[in-house]
């Protein structure tokens, strides 16, 4: 009896534990370890498109592997990361204006500032772009403790 009383109990304690486990700094999806999805985040501030990058041009940061088209590329984002990396570690710059992280889409981004932003889905990003400013104080504001929610 008393060890299927000890099952239960670490059962809930696991469970306790996983719902108030910490999201990771940056938005990799869940079985990936790929920043922004492998997309190369210089290209969208040298080519103002999102292009996809290839693994011989990567490099680690913030937990995270980070992919590029080019070695030139490569080298930029090693120079200073934190001018390519999206904000809110590549989590829906919406959902951290809320208090809360739901994954980003590489496909559905604006640079506004010099700095990058991704957001759900283009129904979101409709939403966010109503009040950015709004949106990009209030995500600042929450950022990083939307991570724990």
């Amino acid at each position: 009896m008393f060890k299927y009383a000890l099952a239960a109990f670490a059962t809930i304690v696991f469970s306790i534990s996983a719902a108030f486990a910490r999201s990771p700094d940056i938005y990799t999806g869940t079985f990936s370890s790929l920043a922004v999805g492998g997309y190369d985040t210089v290209a969208y501030f040298k080519q103002n498109k999102p292009v996809q990058g290839k693994a011989e041009f990567s490099t680690e940061w913030k937990g995270a592997t980070w992919r590029f088209a080019s070695k030139e590329n490569l080298d930029a984002f090693r120079a200073n990361p934190t001018a390519y990396a999206p904000q809110f570690g590549g989590y829906c710059a919406w959902a951290v204006a809320h208090n809360y992280t739901a994954s980003g889409d590489p496909l559905v981004w604006r640079i506004v500032d010099g700095r990058l932003y991704l957001n759900y889905d283009r129904d979101v990003q409709a939403q966010w772009e109503k009040d950015i400013p709004r949106y990009i104080a209030d995500g600042n504001r929450n950022w990083p403790g939307a991570l724990d929610h």
